[in-house]
C-alpha cells in the first residue's frame, strides 16, 4: 500500500476495500473510483487469469487506489506475477501453518528476507525505477495470510508470529464450510484469528457482507475489511431494480 495506507493501519484506523471478480478493466476502474480505500483483485474464486492481472491492476492505478491481488495459491510464480504487475500486496490463501507463512514471505520479499526474483516489470516502471523499487518493496508491500480452515485456526498464533506477515485475514465463508459452524460458533472462530493477529502486532482482516457491522468489528480489533465484491454489488443492484420496476405491474 502507499505510505499513507500503511500509516493508517499502523495507527489503528480501518481500511475498507472490496473484491473484484469480473475480469474487465472498465468494471474494475469503476469500482476503484467509487471511494474504497483499496481494491483486491481476486484470482482465486473468479475467471481472472494470470495474464489479465496486470491490466486490472492498471485500472485500479488509474483510479488512484492501491491494488491487492488474491492469488490462486501459495506459489512463488503466482505471487511474483501479482507483485510484478504493480500490486501493492497479495492475499495468499490456505496459509495453514507457520511453514506456509514462511513460504509466502520468501516469495514476497527480496533477499535477504526472501527469494523474490530481481526483475519486477511494471512495478519498477519496466526497470526505470528498479533500484528505488527494490529498496522499498520489502517494507511497502502488504502480505496478507488467509486463515480459512481448522488447521489454520490451530496455528493462527504461529502464523502471526512469522516475520514478514503483515495481516491475518479471516474468511467467514470458507471457515463456516470447513468447521461446519455458523452463528456464534463461527464468530468465536473469527475472533480467535483477530486475537492471534493482535497478540503479534499484525493487522486483523475480515471479509464482511454487511457494512453496518464494520464499526463493531473494528471496535473488536479488525483493521482491514473486504466488503463484498463487484459481482455481489451488481447482482444486488439488479435485483433491487427489478423488484422496483416489477412492482409497478401490481
Amino acid at each position: 500500500m502507499s505510505e499513507s495506507h500503511v500509516d493508517r493501519l499502523a495507527n489503528g484506523n480501518p481500511l475498507v476495500g472490496t473484491l473484484c471478480t469480473i475480469p474487465d478493466p472498465s468494471v474494475v476502474e469503476m469500482v476503484a473510483s467509487s471511494g474504497f480505500d483499496f481494491v483486491c483483485i481476486d484470482t482465486e474464486h473468479s475467471p481472472v487469469g494470470r495474464a489479465g492481472v496486470e491490466s486490472l491492476v492498471r485500472a485500479v492505478d488509474v483510479a488512484g487506489r492501491p491494488a491487492l491481488v488474491r492469488v490462486a495459491d501459495n506459489r512463488p510464480e503466482l505471487i511474483a506475477a501479482a507483485l510484478d504487475s504493480g500490486a501493492a500486496g497479495v492475499v495468499v490463501p490456505r496459509i495453514d501453518t507457520a511453514a506456509d507463512a514462511e513460504r509466502a514471505v520468501r516469495a514476497t520479499r527480496y533477499p535477504p528476507l526472501g527469494e523474490r526474483g530481481g526483475y519486477p516489470g511494471r512495478a519498477s516502471w519496466f526497470n526505470q525505477d528498479l533500484a528505488s523499487y527494490m529498496a522499498r518493496a520489502n517494507d511497502d508491500l502488504l502480505l496478507v495470510a488467509q486463515v480459512e480452515n481448522p488447521a489454520a485456526l490451530g496455528h493462527a498464533e504461529a502464523i502471526a508470529a512469522v516475520h514478514g506477515i503483515d495481516a491475518l485475514y479471516a474468511a467467514p465463508g470458507d471457515l463456516s464450510v470447513a468447521i461446519g459452524a455458523t452463528g456464534q460458533a463461527l464468530e468465536s472462530a473469527l475472533r480467535s484469528v483477530v486475537r492471534a493477529a493482535r497478540t503479534h502486532h499484525r493487522t486483523a482482516g475480515l471479509f464482511q457482507l454487511d457494512p453496518g457491522r464494520i464499526d463493531q468489528w473494528h471496535a473488536d480489533g479488525v483493521g482491514l475489511f473486504f466488503l463484498a465484491a463487484d459481482s455481489l454489488f451488481l447482482s444486488e443492484a439488479a435485483r433491487a431494480a427489478a423488484r422496483s420496476a416489477l412492482s409497478l405491474r401490481g
